[in-house]
Parts: C-alpha cells; sequence; structure tokens
C-alpha cells in the first residue's frame, strides 16, 4: 500500500475521531446547561421559605383524616370532614363561639360561611393557635374528656393554655387564643391536588 494511502487513512480515522469526541463534549456541555436551567424552575429553600406555593396529593385522605403539610415554615393541616362532623360544626353558635361569623380577616373571601372553606368538606387551617404559636391538638371525636368542656362537638385543642378552637379553626369564648386560626391562600387542582400560598383564578 503507497505512503500517501496509508496516511489518509489515518487522517480519515483520526477526523472520525475528532468529529465524535466534538460531539460527545457538546453533548455533555448541553446537558450541564440544561440541568440548571431546568433546576431553575424548582422552588428554592429561600422561596418556600418566602411562601412559594405547595401542592398537595388529597385522594388518599380519608374522611375524618388529616394530613399536615409545610408552607412558609408553618403546619397547615388539610382535613377531610365528614357530614356529620359538617353538621355539628355548622350548629355551633356565639353561645360558644367568639367570632361565629368569621368577622376577624382571618381567611380569604372565598373560604366564607361557617366551614371558612371553598369546599365545607375539605378544611385548610394554619395549625397555629393565635394566642402564642403552639401547635393544637387534634381532636375529632366528640364528646373528648381531655378538653375542659361539656358537650365537645369535636375540633382542635391546645394543651398549652387551653384554647379551643371548633372544626372550622374557629376560637371558642373564654380562652386565651384571641381570634379563629388563620386560613391560608388555596385553591384546588381538579379533586385530588390541592394548591396551598397561592389564591385560584377569579379570587
Amino acid at each position: 500500500m503507497a505512503e500517501h494511502d496509508v496516511n489518509q487513512g489515518v487522517n480519515r480515522a483520526r477526523r472520525r475521531f475528532l468529529v465524535s469526541a466534538t460531539t460527545v463534549v457538546g453533548a455533555v456541555g448541553a446537558v450541564g446547561v440544561a440541568v440548571p436551567f431546568l433546576s431553575s424552575w424548582q422552588p428554592s429553600a429561600r422561596a418556600l421559605a418566602a411562601g412559594a406555593p405547595v401542592r398537595a396529593d388529597i385522594s388518599k385522605l380519608e374522611p375524618g383524616q388529616r394530613i399536615v403539610v409545610e408552607w412558609r415554615g408553618k403546619p397547615v393541616w388539610v382535613l377531610s370532614r365528614t357530614a356529620e362532623m359538617i353538621e355539628r360544626t355548622e350548629d355551633l353558635g356565639g353561645d360558644i363561639l367568639a367570632d361565629p361569623e368569621s368577622v376577624e380577616p382571618q381567611q380569604p373571601d372565598y373560604a366564607s360561611g361557617p366551614m371558612r372553606a371553598i369546599r365545607p368538606e375539605i378544611g385548610v387551617l394554619v395549625g397555629l393557635c393565635t394566642h402564642l404559636g403552639c401547635s393544637p391538638l387534634f381532636k375529632p371525636e366528640p364528646n373528648a374528656s381531655d378538653v375542659g368542656v361539656s358537650n365537645w362537638p369535636g375540633g382542635f385543642f391546645c394543651p398549652c393554655h387551653g384554647s379551643r378552637f371548633d372544626l372550622a379553626g374557629r376560637v371558642y369564648r373564654n380562652v386565651p387564643a384571641p381570634i379563629n386560626l388563620e386560613v391560608p391562600p388555596y385553591h384546588f387542582e381538579g379533586d385530588s391536588v390541592i394548591v396551598i400560598g397561592e389564591d385560584g383564578e377569579g379570587a
């Protein structure tokens, strides 16, 4: 084989190698650029602390149960209320509750009515007592013996200082907590996802 043909074969092989290497390096570089770009769409820890909305799947939330979601470093309770729980809560009035009509603005306008919710069967409450910020206990069953009142209809009890709230987060009379529990901004995405920290369209 002539020396010219040998050199041409070597050059061809070298060219193939350089093209392949350049392609690989270019692909790695593209991934390197894309990863930070895509991750920039995810809220940072600072954004979450500042109040970026969070999503929660409530498809497996059983009636009468509650899940806890963190938003702005606070616990947010998402509660599935049964028809019986709703009836017991709606029957409470001003003789027991300090602000049954939720006059004090502790909730968005769309979380209205006695259940303080978009859907009466789903309650969304910031789980911090409005007295000193303790987290009350979930006491959904009626007539619990350790909450300090007779005819307990179910709700939330703060053992730190004795504040009580109904299942809509409305505060009882004559307890240390001055106002109802906060209802954060929220909306639903379909039937199974709730977005906490953001009003829905048209809110």
